[in-house]
């Protein structure tokens, strides 16, 4: 089956939808939160708080280091600014900003880094953040989020400006993603989610990821025997080491996931984790040292090998390893 068959039984929904309608309950909830993005309101979905509250919205043009340093001023003022645009040019334009002036003072400020990894699509290799988890981790002082779906995306903004107080970078996609949680769901910054249990491996995802690790574990068992665990590690940094290092030990081999370069990526932060605390035998799947290229999101997943059938081969060989 080819992964654009395997979505069209699946209800789907961007998770920028999802941080769009909490920017809207934050407004209302919060004077002093503020919106401002870098002349991409429609695609980022900040029109939506833009609409109903014109006078905290700031359409920054494309300057993204000028806007990292002003939302880093409103900040110091006490407001709560959520600055936006996309990963790839947040992360690459805007690093110096946000690694000298927001983390180095531990600004208050949540940083929106819209059309994450290869879903994209057809703007290509330019707009495809594909390195940006890697260069945000890397900061003292920085949360990092990446929500599976829409409603943890929800959750993931409301957390943001409520519980967390310093800069937070917040991952969301463009393409429609399957809705793998329900609103009665916890979510709580730094701690995994384990999404389906299992002795045999551990399947550690983040973002869209997961979805195509919980296909991917239902498979195994049916056709193998295989049981895996599966766990949504949504919170990047601080990761949640208790979780991974149960996980490690329970089923003695993991296998990470990720829409993201393979190299100081989401698997790189695991792996730090396993080799210091529990170790056992690792495979990863993301993208290896490449950049991205044209194309429809989900002949993009098959061509880049980040996809279900990529991670069942990964805890195949994992299990080998283990038993080996």
């Amino acid at each position: 089956m080819l992964m654009a068959e395997k979505m069209k039984d699946k209800k789907l929904e961007a998770t920028r939808f999802g941080f769009a309608k909490a920017l809207v309950e934050l407004g209302k909830e919060d004077p002093n939160v503020v919106v401002m993005d870098a002349d991409l309101a429609k695609s980022t979905l900040t029109k939506n708080f833009a609409d109903v509250y014109p006078e905290r919205f700031f359409d920054m043009g494309i300057a993204e280091q000028d806007m990292l340093s002003t939302a880093a001023g409103f900040a110091k003022m006490g407001k709560i600014p959520f600055a936006c645009t996309y990963g790839v040019f947040v992360a690459g334009r805007a690093w110096d900003q946000i690694r000298t002036t927001i983390c180095y003072g531990e600004f208050n400020v949540k940083i929106g880094g819209m059309h994450g990894g290869i879903s994209v699509g057809p703007d290509g290799a330019t707009h495809q953040a594909l390195e940006e988890l890697a260069l945000m981790r890397v900061l003292p002082n920085m949360t990092v989020i990446v929500p599976c779906d829409t409603k943890e995306a929800y959750k993931a903004t409301m957390a943001s400006a409520k519980e967390i107080k310093g800069p937070v970078y917040l991952r969301f996609g463009r393409e429609g993603v399957p809705i793998l949680t329900t609103d009665e769901d916890p979510f709580v910054v730094g701690k995994a989610n384990v999404m389906r249990e299992g002795s045999d491996c551990a399947i550690i995802a983040c973002g869209f990821m997961v979805g195509e690790a919980l296909d991917a574990a239902k498979e195994l068992e049916e056709e193998e025997g295989i049981k895996c665990r599966v766990v949504n590690i949504h919170t990047i940094k601080p990761i949640d080491k208790e979780a991974i290092i149960a996980a490690a030990k329970d089923c003695g081999c993991v296998v990470t996931a990720e829409e993201h370069q393979l190299a100081a990526g989401f698997g790189s932060a695991v792996a730090e984790v396993v080799c210091q605390n529990q170790p056992v035998p690792m495979k990863m799947v993301g993208i290896s040292d490449r950049f991205g290229e044209s194309g429809e999101p989900w002949e993009l997943f098959e061509a880049f090998h980040i996809t279900w059938k990529d991670i069942k081969k990964a805890v195949k060989e994992a299990v080998a390893m283990k038993k080996a």
